[in-house]
């Protein structure tokens, strides 16, 4: 299953950060999140929309989670 199936990408801007949500469709739960700088937001979920077009649900999360931890 495509990742854009089974998560939904929020983003909500607020100063002087943008929270960054991945939330299962199935359970509405917290996946992933990042808290990035503003000028950064754009481009951050620009990528996160990409892949979830592009690959399958748990290439996804594996991808994602490493970006989570660092």
């Amino acid at each position: 299953m495509k990742a854009n199936r089974a998560y939904e990408l929020r983003v909500s801007r607020g100063a002087p950060t943008a929270m960054i949500e991945v939330l299962e469709i199935g359970s509405g739960e917290i996946a992933l999140f990042w808290d990035v700088r503003q000028d950064q937001a754009r481009r951050f979920a620009g990528a996160l929309r990409t892949d979830l077009a592009q690959l399958e649900a748990g290439d996804f999360l594996d991808k994602w989670a490493r970006w989570e931890q660092s």
